[in-house]
């Protein structure tokens, strides 16, 4: 029964939490700008003309991940990922981590999928390595990746987030081995929703999609709605990135975060948890970071860390698995994190 005597909010207001739920990507950007515009008016025309000056330098990298999503949406490649499902243990841990990393699935969306196979009985070590590998690298993310830190980090970071999968995929299934990690999954979670149907009836994809009407029409949907989400995510990545720049000294990043000990890989990685907010909008900000001086390792920290623990895929994983799971996956992300990045560090360094 609904309770007319609380205050419903106006119109305004209305609009105002519509917006906020909706586009805070955008809400964020023009509060920003306002507030510099306020604080330091000098700074806004050069932070507004870094935004649009790099977009314009990222648009080739921009428009290809915009193909590559609009694609796969139409022709229902995704279908493909039931596939990695099937076989002995080591192979579908490998086939997660490969489903994982290749897939054109974001944190958020890939949890439906998630919640579906484990929920029709498939083993809790190959849906890890799925769930670690995939926020951290798709086929749009390698494309903006190679564009705003390079081809050798782009490839670097595609093979990390294989390991990762396979990391979390061996050490889940090492311990179910040992009799633990039984019925993983919180009462009350059903069959996966939405996402229940590409596991356990997998469609065939349909290469030629040009020939139907209604996936044409779903390529240009998916396409608009790719570049909405990549502009919004980078116009604040970059204007982020431009206040950096002017208020952010070059030294101090050097300090913290530059050298080749252990420490500035160590502080990268618990960092990159709470201030990692979009895994396409991270990479022009490390980018930044890492001209002024942060080593390559630290950077590459980041990124993993705050990846597969970015705030919608924790909560994701916290509302589908108990506990223990839940801090078994943040242990696996965090270590797997700080070893990649000292992988990488040394590998950079010969």
């Amino acid at each position: 029964m609904t309770d007319h005597s609380l205050p419903q909010p106006g119109p305004l207001a209305a609009a105002w939490q519509h917006l906020w739920r909706k586009e805070r990507p955008w809400v964020a950007f023009l509060v920003i700008l306002l507030g510099v515009s306020v604080v330091d008016p000098g700074q806004f025309g050069p932070s507004v003309a870094k935004v649009a000056n790099a977009l314009v330098s990222i648009a080739p990298f921009l428009a290809v991940s915009i193909l590559i999503a609009a694609w796969a949406g139409a022709t229902g490649a995704d279908n493909l990922i039931a596939k990695a499902f099937t076989g002995a243990p080591a192979m579908m841990i490998v086939m997660g981590a490969l489903a994982g990393g290749l897939s054109p699935f974001c944190s958020c969306g890939v949890i439906p999928l998630i919640a579906a196979l484990l929920a029709i009985g498939v083993p809790l070590a190959p849906v890890m390595a799925f769930w670690l590998a995939s926020p951290l690298m798709d086929p749009s993310m390698f494309v903006l990746t190679a564009g705003v830190l390079g081809l050798e980090f782009a490839i670097a970071k595609t093979l990390i987030a294989l390991g990762m999968g396979v990391l979390g995929g061996t050490v889940v299934h090492l311990i179910i081995r040992a009799g633990g990690l039984s019925d993983p999954l919180r009462e009350g979670v059903g069959n996966g929703g939405c996402g229940g149907t590409k596991v356990r009836a997998p469609k065939p994809p349909v290469w030629a999609f040009w020939q139907d009407p209604a996936r044409v029409s779903k390529f240009r949907t998916e396409g608009a709605k790719t570049f909405l989400f990549l502009l919004k995510w980078l116009s604040l990545a970059f204007l982020l990135e431009s206040l950096m720049l002017a208020y952010l000294p070059a030294e101090l990043v050097t300090q913290t975060l530059g050298g080749t000990g252990l420490a500035p890989i160590a502080i990268a990685t618990v960092v990159g948890v709470p201030a990692y907010f979009n895994g396409y909008a991270a990479l022009p900000l490390i980018a930044t970071l890492m001209d002024q001086g942060m080593q390559a390792g630290a950077g590459m920290a980041f990124l993993i860390a705050g990846g597969v623990t970015s705030l919608p895929a924790a909560i994701a994983v916290w509302a589908l698995v108990k506990l223990r799971v839940f801090a078994l996956y943040i242990a696996i992300s965090l270590g797997g994190a700080f070893a990649m990045g000292m992988l990488f560090h040394l590998w950079t360094q010969v």
